[in-house]
């Protein structure tokens, strides 16, 4: 089982339909955990110490502070950049297929722009 968390401002529709299909996922929202306005490093750090996945829409800046988290051998537990534009129900099937079909210890220090 896939263990994940949200940033701000990732789309909330996704965030509720893969917890209407997927009662059981392990998903929290950064907004659930005090988060709501922390910088992306500080994030980043959260996910790792609770060994979770981040889902993010933001291409900008979120890649290039996890790849400085891996380059000074610091835990990740990997980054989900999922294309802003993907319909919220491509968005939502290719999550699920991820949590179905993977493992959280595959996805470690991994950047992964999605959809695959």
């Amino acid at each position: 089982m896939l263990r994940l968390v949200s940033d701000e401002n990732f789309n909330g529709d996704i965030v509720r339909g893969l917890l209407l299909r997927c009662p059981n996922l392990d998903l929290c929202r950064v907004q659930d955990i005090g988060l709501e306005e922390a910088e992306d490093p500080e994030i980043l750090e959260w996910a790792a110490e609770n060994d979770r996945i981040l889902l993010t829409h933001d291409r900008a800046t979120m890649p290039d502070f996890a790849y400085k988290r891996i380059e000074a051998g610091q835990k990740m537990a990997g980054v989900f950049v999922m294309n802003d534009r993907i319909l919220i129900k491509e968005a939502i099937e290719e999550l699920i297929l991820l949590e179905e079909t993977s493992e959280q210890i595959e996805w470690e220090n991994l950047v992964v722009y999605l959809p695959l």
